[in-house]
């Protein structure tokens, strides 16, 4: 049995509450259909299922602010998971008051913050869904915030679709929110029965929803998701429930209430159309209170503490020796163990990785700040959106760079949701070694280079990687930092000074003949080149790119126009979507630069690291050879 603490008696809502919250869930249905109807396409049925949830959870269960207000840090989150239903949210939130009523019917417009789905560009949305089984990690991220960071009173709340809990990242977020004891979360479960093309694999089969949840470790509550009453008394339940988190799984219909439509198949994503009166007149009929409900909600309790997330430094500047071989992973852990101990809100979480990623230093500062998130990728990156929501926390997200591409979809709609989240992957390319392709990253620049809010670093030293991850963790948007594996020399003294969207030149003269640029391992190939280049009286100039994105187009072409047009790219990653392609694209409208390119051209296997590097052409001796037949 669940440990409950010790709260308020239970005061069921008296008669007229009742009438109105039902009331009011009618009037979502209503203006679910009346927006979707305006808009010629969306999801009513799917809002007609959990309009009750919604209006217990508005009117009766949660505490908040309105207005400019919607994202006070003191307020209760709530998360609809299947943003298909947006058209119901909004309509819940046009009963607060946060709009005119008149603006649902904008639904979908080009000139609507009203989208299909929900996203930020609204002031009381968190995190973007629709993507379905993303929210409820994003949900558990903010609840551990709430819990552990915040140590406010504020609570979470998730819709979750029944078609969507087949999601793996879903049980990825139930195991983590069980794991931590996260008590004040509420996953609600809007089982309809039915999916987008056929019922979904458990229909109705309640006592199977019941029982995975409660195997995952979640108290779990199934009730009737039409009956406010019981949603009512099953959300104060929740509330008193501690060291587990809580689950409803409401029992619902999809199309609730829409005659000849109710709980029948092929009418998801389907506008009422020329059936749309006759069914709000069905609605309305069953709608006692027709004037204003006069409902209000609950204020939030005061006590989630003040936090400014600006100007974030590290402790103390790099402090390397001449000479000293410093692998970028070891780096990228010092830097963030500077950050935090400069900053109360600095926080590391990873996937099991942390000896590698180097993300363990965190806890040399405070063992608190680090979150660990198992071998859980996708989870892992919705924890950390969910961690960084509201300017709560500065969130670094750290696994091997190969492994967040199976996290792919949850860092495309991170930047839906406009997230700060700071991404760092290492183990990138070839250079890894004997660990084999399986380990290798060589699709991590293309990926994160295609996420328009993203930022993209690839430092090459000890001293880069720190100053990386301090302009990371003060930038407004995501952020990726490619991170090597192997130890190398360092590239600059302990006082450079590194900007965003800035290079590097590292060697240049007024005889050079070819412009490399390259990052990471590949500059100390090409740094290895430039020696025995210069004895044979070839010179060349070698940029650093440090920021591949956004790439640092000027220095690069005055780097080319001085050296005969030539510009040679060499990269540990694949040559689709890498350092060449960025450099192609800027120098593209330049007919008087040619660019070759040195990338690993086919999928690798095991091997020394060099010897990898040489059999794969980005090599020291493959870059000098193609230096010679360039020259």
């Amino acid at each position: 049995m669940p440990v409950t603490g010790k709260m308020a008696e239970y005061h069921c809502p008296d008669k007229k509450k009742i009438e109105l919250l039902r009331d009011i869930a009618n009037r979502i249905r209503i203006n679910s259909i009346v927006s979707t109807s305006a808009a010629g396409s969306g999801h009513p049925t799917s809002c007609a299922s959990m309009a009750e949830i919604m209006s217990v959870l508005f009117f009766q269960t949660m505490r908040y602010r309105t207005g400019d207000k919607a994202r006070d840090p003191n307020s209760d989150r709530l998360i609809l998971s299947k943003g298909h239903a947006a058209p119901g949210l909004y309509a819940a939130w046009a009963e607060v008051g946060q709009f005119p009523m008149d603006e649902l019917k904008k639904l979908r417009k080009l000139d609507s913050l009203l989208e299909g789905h929900p996203t930020p560009r609204l002031n009381f949305i968190d995190v973007a869904t629709g993507s379905l089984g993303q929210g409820l990690s994003n949900a558990v991220g903010m609840a551990y915030t709430g819990k552990k960071f915040d140590k406010a009173s504020y609570r979470t709340y998730c819709v979750i679709g029944d078609g969507e809990s087949a999601e793996g990242s879903i049980w990825e977020a139930l195991a983590f929110g069980s794991h931590y004891k996260l008590d004040n979360i509420v996953a609600i479960f809007d089982i309809n029965r039915l999916g987008q093309s056929e019922p979904t694999a458990l229909q109705h089969q309640m006592d199977v929803y019941k029982q995975r949840l409660e195997a995952f470790g979640w108290n779990t509550y199934v009730v009737d998701g039409h009956d406010v009453e019981a949603l009512s008394k099953a959300f104060y339940d929740a509330s008193t429930v501690k060291g587990k988190p809580s689950a409803i799984v409401a029992k619902t219909y999809k199309g609730k209430g829409f005659p000849a439509i109710e709980d029948e198949e092929d009418w998801h994503g389907k506008p009422m159309g020329a059936k749309a009166d006759a069914i709000i007149a069905a609605i309305q009929a069953r709608i006692i209170h027709t004037g204003p409900h006069g409902l209000t909600p609950a204020p939030p309790i005061d006590d989630a503490p003040d936090v400014d997330i600006s100007n974030v430094r590290l402790s103390e500047p790099p402090s390397y020796k001449d000479g000293e071989k410093v692998a970028p992973r070891a780096a990228y852990g010092t830097a963030l163990k500077k950050l935090a101990k400069n900053h109360p809100r600095v926080i590391a979480m990873d996937g099991d990785t942390k000896n590698s990623t180097f993300s363990i230093k965190i806890k040399d500062v405070d063992p608190g700040r680090y979150i660990e998130c198992f071998i859980a990728e996708q989870n892992l990156v919705g924890v950390g959106i969910g961690c960084a929501c509201r300017d709560r926390t500065i969130a670094f997200v750290s696994t091997f760079a190969c492994f967040l591409s199976r996290a792919f979809d949850q860092i495309r709609m991170g930047a839906v949701s406009q997230t700060k989240v700071n991404f760092c992957g290492s183990h990138c390319g070839v250079s890894i070694g004997e660990d084999g392709p399986s380990q290798m990253a060589l699709e991590d620049i293309a990926m994160f280079r295609a996420v328009p809010t993203c930022t993209v670093f690839y430092p090459s030293d000890g001293v880069s990687m720190e100053r990386a991850v301090e302009l990371a963790a003060n930038l407004p948007n995501m952020t990726f930092i490619r991170s090597g594996r192997p130890a190398s020399l360092l590239v600059y003294p302990n006082d450079e000074v590194f900007e965003v969207g800035k290079s590097k030149v590292i060697k240049s003269s007024n005889k050079d003949k070819v412009t490399v640029v390259a990052a990471g391992i590949t500059l100390h190939n090409a740094l290895e080149a430039y020696e025995q280049l210069e004895a044979e009286s070839i010179y060349i100039r070698i940029i650093d790119v440090f920021c591949v994105k956004p790439l640092d187009s000027e220095t690069i072409i005055a780097a080319a126009k001085v050296t005969g047009g030539k510009i040679l790219t060499v990269e540990d990653h694949y040559p689709e979507g890498g350092i060449g392609e960025a450099v192609m694209s800027a120098v593209s409208e330049f007919t008087d630069i040619t660019v070759r390119k040195l990338a690993v051209p086919e999928v690798p296997r095991s091997g020394p690291s060099m010897a990898l590097m040489e059999k794969y052409g980005i090599g020291p001796k493959k870059i000098i050879a193609t230096i010679r037949e360039m020259v």
